[in-house]
């Protein structure tokens, strides 16, 4: 059996291999509401074969949606209509995951599915992004600085996402401090300005962080939570792969159980040189840095790459993302071609598998 199709523990549950999917915005929603397509999309993955299936960034509040057909879970319509999306995904064998988040400075702004670029302005269905600190994104509207009442706010917001997402039969929470959204922000002293106590040092900066695995946890106790990070801002005087393991271990010791690695998005500026695998040795930092197991991402698009970070001591699972979109069936395909004798192909396709085989 090749470690690829080894179970893994994930607090108290167990995924079938290591092999998942990484979020993926869709763009394809109204009112924050999941629909047709979601099911489809999603469920497609674990008859594939994932291990895990996550849904895209699922924001807490409509403040805190990247654009205006994003999903949200911020309301007992959206949670009922994730609840046959996650129901499907369980049903064919994965862990359903679901992925919670505030876009902050980066809220409001076209999806690239439309014609816009930049944010939405509020003639155009867009609103006023919040932040740490009143400082743009470049290209983007300048977002309000929240003050202490907003910061209480958007832990009381994760905390009842994560309540609706365990109601709506999710498995997994993923607490989403990447990809220069809200949490984020707070975490690099390039969007975090602050002067009280949730800015300046590390400590500060990480605060709401903590606070809000802390809320999550409260809310949703039975639920393992995962915490995706981005390594590095690839940007001079940015958040960097040390900072990264420090505070993966504060979350580790708040209750996170799985640290699922990515990097950049904080700022256009980003000086980033993208290859096969190139976050993975961000990933061995902050397993090895500490001692927290971690999920790699990044240009992974073979069962033999997969096989290799894990063997190599990198990762403890592999998240793909534009590889599932090719092949939905990408652990089916992973599997035939480690020769690991998985027990979970749909027995719809097994031809398929005989053939190849042959």
């Amino acid at each position: 059996m090749s470690l690829l199709f080894t179970p893994v523990e994930i607090g108290s549950l167990r995924a079938r291999n290591r092999l998942w999917v990484a979020p993926m915005c869709q763009y394809s929603s109204t009112d924050g509401m999941p629909n047709t397509w979601h099911l489809t999309h999603l469920s497609a993955f674990a008859t594939g074969g994932a291990g895990l299936v996550m849904t895209e960034a699922t924001a807490v509040s409509p403040e805190g949606r990247i654009s205006p057909d994003d999903t949200g879970i911020w309301n007992d319509e959206q949670r009922d209509a994730w609840m046959p999306i996650a129901a499907e995904i369980r049903a064919r064998g994965a862990l359903a995951a679901i992925q919670l988040a505030h876009a902050g400075r980066k809220a409001s702004t076209w999806s690239p599915l439309k014609a816009g670029r930049g944010s939405v302005s509020e003639a155009d269905g867009g609103w006023h992004a919040l932040a740490p600190s009143p400082i743009a994104y470049e290209g983007y509207a300048v977002p309000e600085q929240l003050d202490a009442a907003g910061i209480a706010t958007v832990v009381t917001d994760f905390a009842a996402a994560a309540r609706r997402s365990v109601e709506a039969g999710f498995d997994v929470l993923e607490v989403h401090a990447a990809h220069g959204y809200l949490l984020h922000e707070f975490l690099s002293p390039l969007s975090n300005h602050r002067t009280d106590e949730y800015g300046g040092s590390l400590e500060n900066r990480a605060r709401l962080l903590l606070e809000v695995i802390d809320a999550v946890r409260d809310a949703a106790p039975t639920a393992p939570v995962m915490v995706r990070f981005s390594a590095t801002d690839w940007a001079d005087g940015g958040w960097g792969v040390a900072d990264t393991a420090i505070v993966a271990g504060w979350a580790a010791q708040h209750g996170a159980v799985f640290i699922d690695i990515s990097s950049g998005g904080l700022v256009a500026h980003q000086r980033v040189v993208v290859g096969p695998g190139y976050q993975v040795p961000c990933a061995r930092e902050v397993r090895e840095s500490a001692g927290v197991p971690v999920s790699a991402v990044g240009l992974i698009t073979t069962g033999t790459q997969a096989e290799e970070i894990l063997a190599s001591g990198a990762a403890d699972a592999v998240m793909a993302g534009r590889e599932w979109l090719r092949d939905p069936h990408f652990a089916l395909r992973a599997g035939a071609e480690l020769g690991a004798d998985i027990g979970y192909w749909p027995p719809q396709y097994e031809r398929a598998r005989l053939t190849q085989r042959a």
